[in-house]
């Protein structure tokens, strides 16, 4: 069975979380769909463990990116200081390395990306969003699997048929459910979401207390308790 683990931010409690419940589904394989480090409290030790998996394959997210290339990020202070610390806390190898991952990769019938085959920040939504059929021009698997937006969700895009499976967030999810997010595809095929308790409250604490007295980490301790964007 192969394990989708997307967005973990390193958050590395919640990564233990779901590891701890992959071996027990018998998960053999991983799928890492990028956003490893960057946000949370323990962002070397949350790439230190991911890369301890095998069976792996990677994918690159937009928090490779930014963290490799500060200029290529937004200007906002929260992500600013975030990449700072991260920055500050990651070997520069392990930054040079993620940042040359692939940015997609095919499996069988499924297409696996970070955000989406055109971009790692624009992406789908639960709801079918105007630019959606841009967003899918090109793609020929049946199966597409991205994440970005931390909302677990699979439904079916109506004009192409093509089935959208977001796994969502391992270390951040964003839609008031705490509990961290990962998907097994079991080996007929089928897509399971699960969700996996942990302490996301001493989390949230961790990243206040490592980086005390930085706005971005408030913010960042906030989505992480509150399971939240808007914050």
């Amino acid at each position: 069975m192969l394990a989708l683990l997307y967005d973990v931010h390193g958050n590395r409690a919640a990564l233990d979380a779901v590891l701890a419940d992959g071996a027990a589904q018998g998960a053999s394989r991983w799928l890492l769909g990028g956003d490893y480090a960057l946000f949370g409290p323990e962002p070397e030790a949350t790439v230190e463990r991911l890369q301890a998996l095998a069976p792996a394959v990677w994918i690159r997210g937009n928090g490779e990116r930014w963290t490799a290339h500060p200029g290529d990020a937004p200007d906002n202070p929260v992500v600013a200081g975030a990449i700072a610390a991260s920055r500050q806390l990651l070997d520069d190898d392990d930054i040079a390395t993620l940042d040359h991952v692939a940015t997609e990769v095919r499996l069988n019938d499924t297409l696996y990306v970070h955000g989406s085959p055109r971009s790692d920040v624009r992406s789908f939504l639960p709801t079918p969003a105007d630019d959606e059929d841009e967003l899918l021009e090109g793609v020929e698997t049946p199966r597409l699997v991205f994440g970005h937006t931390h909302l677990p969700f699979r439904r079916i895009n109506a004009k192409r048929g093509t089935e959208l499976i977001n796994p969502g967030s391992v270390g951040m999810p964003f839609d008031r459910d705490p509990r961290a997010a990962w998907a097994i595809v079991h080996d007929d095929r089928r897509v399971e979401h699960r969700r996996v308790p942990y302490d996301h409250e001493a989390s949230a604490a961790a990243v206040r207390q490592r980086f005390e007295g930085a706005p971005w980490a408030d913010t960042v301790a906030a989505r992480i308790a509150q399971a939240r964007l808007d914050v």
